[in-house]
């Protein structure tokens, strides 16, 4: 169980999309950890500046591009909040360079993370410590950033230090869960469909999430079953964390 849950409430977060799909999916794929919570949900940039100020968030996922107040004009009164992840499809490097001038704390590029990495990324800015995905990556190296080598392979990579252009960032230690999933076999998209099968998600819910259709899920499914050798959602899900083995404590 993360360390979150074990000690106190969990993280609280604010999911900033324009995207109805997008809110939903993410909300359902954060929910479904113990130590996490969704508080709130905004459609532009006023919202998400109204909702934070109401619900006082521990961490706020900012999308960049949305109708009316888009996320990097409500991003300086955001970050006055809570520390702000900016999670979009917009890679653009003078989008990742103003995010990171106004403070946002990270900025994660749909496509180019896990499910299980966002759940990470989210403890680890609640922290204050700065994720990126490899996109936005190439931009912060330009601020200074250095990064941590990873304990196990990741797409993101986790700030121990960055220039004074940049927001600020800690180091806390880095939570991991679970058994070895290399182990396994499974490719990355197969890991992200296993994560969230184990999160309780229907086949509709994982293909909103991952933004592929349900055959595709199915797919999916299909081969990840045949690669834990189990021939059952549950009985995939008591392999996938360790349960069929002694277990690990979620």
């Amino acid at each position: 169980m993360p360390d979150q849950a074990l000690h106190g409430p969990p993280l609280s977060v604010l999911v900033a999309d324009d995207n109805p799909v997008v809110r939903a999916g993410l909300s359902a794929l954060l929910d479904a950890h113990p130590g996490v919570r969704v508080a709130a949900l905004a459609s532009n940039g006023a919202e998400a500046v109204s909702a934070a100020t109401r619900h006082r968030p521990d961490v706020i996922l900012l999308d960049v591009r949305m109708p009316g107040t888009d996320g990097l004009t409500a991003l300086p009164s955001l970050v006055r909040v809570a520390p702000v992840m900016m999670l979009t499809y917009s890679r653009e490097p003078e989008v990742v360079a103003e995010a990171l001038r106004l403070g946002a704390v990270g900025y994660l590029v749909h496509g180019e993370f896990t499910a299980a990495e966002l759940v990470d990324a989210v403890r680890e800015s609640s922290g204050g410590r700065s994720v990126f995905t490899p996109s936005a990556a190439h931009v912060s190296d330009s601020l200074g950033v250095s990064y941590e080598p990873n304990e196990k392979p990741s797409h993101l990579q986790f700030v121990v230090g960055q220039s004074s252009e940049a927001h600020p960032a800690y180091a806390p230690g880095l939570h991991r869960r679970g058994p070895n999933r290399l182990e396994f076999g499974l490719s990355s998209r197969e890991v992200e469909v296993m994560d969230l099968i184990a999160a309780g998600m229907n086949n509709q819910q994982i293909a909103a999430t991952c933004f592929i259709s349900e055959k595709t899920v199915k797919n999916h499914i299909n081969r990840i079953f045949a690669k834990l050798h189990s021939s059952s959602r549950s009985e995939a899900i008591a392999h996938w964390l360790g349960t069929a083995h002694g277990g690990w404590n979620r």
